[in-house]
C-alpha cells in the first residue's frame, strides 16, 4: 500500500508541475501580448485568448493523462497503451465507468488518479479565469470600452 501511495504521489507531483508550468507559460504569453490586447476592438481579442487558453488547457490535461498512462505501463499495471490510456482518461476525469479496473494490488492508484484529476481541474479552471480576468482588467484600464 505505501509503495502505491509513494508512486502515486510522484505522478501527482509531475502532473501538478506540468500544470503549473503551463500556467506560467500562459501568464508569460498574456504579459507579452498585453499591448495588443488593450487596443480596440476588445471582444474579438478576448474571445481569441479564451480559445487559446482552452487549447492550452486541453494540451496540459492530455499530458497529465499520458503521464498516468505511461506510469501504469511502466509499473506493469496494464499490458498495452490503449487500456492504460483509457483507464487514465476515465479515472482522471472522475468519470469512472468501471469497465476496466485496476488489479487488486494497484487499486489505490485509481483513487489517486481521480484525486489528481479533480485537483488539476481546479488548477485549469483557475488558469482560465486568471487569463480572462487579467486581459479584461488590462483592457478596462487601457481602453475603457466593452467592444
Amino acid at each position: 500500500m505505501l509503495h502505491q501511495i509513494f508512486l502515486g504521489t510522484i505522478v501527482i507531483l509531475i502532473t501538478v508541475l506540468t500544470g503549473a508550468g503551463g500556467f506560467w507559460v500562459m501568464e508569460s504569453f498574456v504579459t507579452r501580448i498585453e499591448p495588443w490586447t488593450v487596443r480596440r476592438p476588445h471582444t474579438p481579442k478576448l474571445t481569441l485568448l479564451l480559445m487559446i487558453t482552452v487549447v492550452a488547457i486541453l494540451g496540459i490535461m492530455t499530458l497529465a493523462v499520458w503521464t498516468w498512462a505511461i506510469a501504469f505501463l511502466m509499473l506493469g499495471v496494464f499490458n498495452d497503451i490503449e487500456h492504460a490510456t483509457y483507464f487514465s482518461i476515465v479515472a482522471f476525469t472522475t468519470l469512472g465507468y468501471g469497465d476496466i479496473i485496476l488489479p487488486l494490488e494497484w487499486r489505490i492508484l485509481g483513487g489517486m488518479t481521480a484525486a489528481n484529476g479533480l485537483m488539476n481541474m481546479g488548477l485549469y479552471t483557475g488558469m482560465l479565469v486568471e487569463v480572462l480576468r487579467r486581459v479584461r482588467s488590462d483592457q478596462v484600464r487601457g481602453g475603457g470600452d466593452t467592444g
